[in-house]
């Protein structure tokens, strides 16, 4: 017997029951998702501290602020959103209703990862609460005490017919997946996305693939060297680089990398002081495993700035390395750390040479003073998000999808892109049951004088076009 059997027999006895759908169930749940943010935000600022030495301001800005301005979006949004959406008709369906329904896919599964350990278990929620689904979270077991927060606190302010927390590592979640869904959220790395991948398939259930990859970002000639240096520390080096979102790599000609460098250590010097170690800004890496993994990749190339680091505290200095080389081990996987190689290149060219040889990255970066080169960029590559002259700040808007393609992932969401993932739109037409006369054209036995006027009826007409001279 699965041990997850009946957790899920009973989600689904609570769905099925018509429980999630009315607008008042779904806005008291977001209602109560509000209160365990504010009741607990202490708690959670100390949780973020204690797993990844996040600051305040950091846990503010990247973890409670999204959580709590995706719930007020879905709040004020609910019943709008959930309106059924009238499309246009044909002449054969002119006396008909038609229309788009987004009814909720039942009993979901939202597995998240530890680099954000609220955000990403809180909006993809925020989502399917709001699409009147039934949802089992699986927090990351690797950020423990967001973790026991969240398996602890957070059912308090759910119905718990409704809302399930599970626990455990790898062997659990596997089991975990042993059970049907209606549909799974995943956001991770692009290995175990293809075992959640996998395990779907089983079930032909639908999926969110929230991956990640290595995010190019390149720097044109005509930019100013300390600008770029400010937004590209700030967001490689924001929670100690474990974003999935963060620059992975710049790539700049030889005569921009020696007027970066100086302007990157003066960022890191503005940042986070002298002795960066000491800062109370700068985060930590999450655990022993990926401390040593970073740190076997500070032998690529050239350690230019920072290279330091101290296994008991699991920190790495922010790092910059030159004189990297594509077969070097930092540009085989995404790092995920606080080091950010530089690659030459002499052209805008020759960048998207380099970028669309590799795997389509979760986002995409470019810097320059000239907006044909930031368009040249954006035309001939292809990445899950796209920012010029910036970082990340993309994601920050509720109004654009975020999600990868290909390697990066797939599916889409934040702001109603996240109501309309976890909504099945069902296509629905209404006819009266009477008027059987006009179905006449369409019954056997066919006539050939009835074809030309029932493909009247239901064929779009090619608009007339003119052409200017």
């Amino acid at each position: 017997m699965n041990p997850f059997a009946d957790t899920l027999q009973s989600l689904r006895d609570a769905f099925n029951s018509g429980r999630t759908r009315p607008a008042e169930f779904r806005a008291a749940q977001l209602e109560g998702l509000s209160r365990f943010l504010k009741e607990n935000r202490d708690a959670l600022l100390a949780a973020l501290a204690q797993d990844l030495h996040k600051s305040p301001f950091e846990s503010e800005i990247s973890e409670i602020s999204i959580c709590q301005s995706e719930i007020n979006m879905a709040l004020n949004n609910l019943r709008s959103w959930m309106k059924d959406e009238h499309v246009s008709k044909n002449l054969a369906t002119q006396l008909d209703k038609v229309f788009i329904r987004r009814e909720p896919y039942g009993v979901v599964l939202i597995i998240s990862p530890w680099n954000y350990p609220l955000n990403l278990i809180l909006v993809p929620l925020v989502g399917a609460i709001a699409a009147g689904n039934c949802v089992v979270l699986k927090p990351s077991e690797m950020s423990k005490s967001v973790e026991k927060i969240i398996s602890e606190r957070l059912p308090c302010y759910l119905d718990k017919d409704c809302f399930s927390v599970v626990l455990g590592g790898p062997q659990e979640t596997s089991s975990l997946l042993e059970n049907k869904f209606d549909y799974i959220f995943f956001t991770g790395n692009p290995s175990v996305g293809r075992i959640i991948m996998a395990a779907a398939s089983q079930y032909l259930t639908p999926i969110t693939l929230e991956l990640g990859g290595k995010n190019p970002c390149y720097v044109d000639d005509n930019c100013d060297p300390q600008n770029v240096a400010n937004r590209v520390a700030f967001f490689r080096f924001f929670n100690a680089g474990q974003t999935c979102v963060a620059p992975d790599y710049l790539l700049c000609s030889q005569q921009m990398q020696e007027k970066l460098l100086p302007a990157l250590q003066n960022a890191v010097t503005q940042f986070y002081g002298k002795d960066p170690q000491s800062s109370p800004d700068l985060g930590r890496i999450i655990n022993d495993k990926h401390f040593q993994r970073l740190r076997g990749l500070l032998g690529s190339g050239q350690v230019a700035i920072g290279g330091q680091s101290d296994e008991e505290e699991r920190y790495i200095a922010p790092t910059v390395l030159v004189d990297v080389k594509e077969t070097d081990p930092v540009m085989q996987e995404e790092i995920f750390g606080p080091i950010l190689p530089i690659l030459n290149v002499q052209s805008i060219d020759e960048a998207i040479t380099f970028i669309r040889k590799r795997e389509k990255p979760l986002a995409l970066y470019t810097f320059s003073n000239d907006s044909e080169v930031v368009h040249q960029m954006l035309e001939h590559t292809s990445s899950g998000g796209f920012c010029g002259n910036d970082g990340f700040m993309h994601m920050t808007l509720t109004t654009l999808p975020f999600g990868g393609v290909g390697n990066s992932g797939m599916g889409m969401y934040h702001g109603k892109f996240s109501f309309d993932t976890f909504s099945h739109q069902r296509a629905c037409l209404l006819r009266s049951s009477g008027l059987e006369k006009l179905n006449s054209l369409r019954y056997p036995p066919y006539a050939q004088r009835s074809l030309g006027l029932l493909l009247s009826t239901v064929e779009i007409s090619r608009r007339s076009q003119c052409t200017l001279l």
